[in-house]
């Protein structure tokens, strides 16, 4: 009863502000455990849109697009002008510059159809604001890059044959299936060898697989035929050696049976005695 009252005078003694304080210091550990939770998780989040496909539009040109210069320059001081007409006949240089420019188209390819693929889910995403600043201006230079290279192919293709820029992505497009088909082919007829090859080397391990069980099945018929006889013949050693035995010891009882006849028998009869 005294430690009931003792407690009740406990509670009221103590002041409500410290109730109160013992509230707020909960709510504002509450409050602050939120925010860090809000704060990480959109960290997260901008953390996921700023990596996302951190290196897609990381896109550098191809090497051949130096190498195109570089023969445009050797061209061009061998004496070939831009913008003429190849003719009928076309110089050794129109003809090698025009091959060169058709090889930095057909590189060019992939980076300009990865643009086109990617370009339009981009300006969805700009326009939704999924994005981040980064990750959209790098879209922005690789797009801008790839635009410039697409407009500089075709001016260099109006200089080489005037009218060409017209077609000269069209037949660079036609010229990367052929190879890109060609080249699938030709993986498709490796794999193919690769799988022939396979199953030659599979057919001749089954082969000398049967061929060693079979050895072996012999051999094991071999070994078990020489046991047998090897077992055979030490058992007739064995009957030989019991009967010899046996005959031995029948001579020799034979002769112990003489020696005793003759101790006992002889030509008189048996020895007299005194009483005799």
């Amino acid at each position: 009863m005294d430690e009931e009252t003792t407690a009740e005078e406990i509670i009221k003694g103590t002041d409500p502000a410290l109730y109160l304080a013992i509230a707020v210091v909960c709510f504002a550990v509450i409050f602050v455990f939120i925010q860090i939770r809000k704060k990480r998780k959109s960290d997260e989040i901008d953390s996921f849109f700023s990596n996302l496909d951190g290196d897609k539009f990381n896109l550098q040109l191809p090497g051949s697009v130096d190498d195109y210069y570089e023969a445009k320059e050797k061209c061009e001081k061998a004496g070939w002008e831009p913008g003429q007409s190849s003719g009928a006949q076309p110089s050794p240089h129109h003809r090698a510059l025009a091959q060169a420019l058709m090889k930095r188209c057909i590189d060019d390819i992939p980076i300009v159809t990865h643009i086109q693929r990617e370009s339009p889910g981009m300006n969805k995403l700009y326009s939704q604001s999924m994005c981040s600043v980064k990750q959209w201006k790098s879209y922005q230079a690789a797009e801008a890059m790839v635009s410039a290279e697409v407009e500089e192919v075709r001016a260099e293709a109006d200089e080489i044959e005037p009218g060409w820029s017209q077609v000269i992505w069209r037949q660079a497009m036609q010229y990367s299936q052929m190879l890109k088909q060609k080249e699938e082919q030709a993986k498709k007829a490796q794999a193919e060898q690769q799988r022939a090859i396979a199953a030659q080397q599979a057919a001749a391990n089954e082969k000398n697989n049967a061929e060693k069980a079979k050895y072996d099945a012999i051999k094991a018929k071999v070994d078990a035929e020489k046991a047998r006889l090897a077992n055979a013949d030490q058992a007739e050693k064995d009957r030989a050696a019991k009967a010899e035995k046996a005959a031995q010891e029948l001579l020799k009882a034979e002769e112990r049976e003489k020696q005793s006849k003759a101790s006992f028998g002889g030509k008189g009869g048996m020895k007299k005695g005194f009483l005799g």
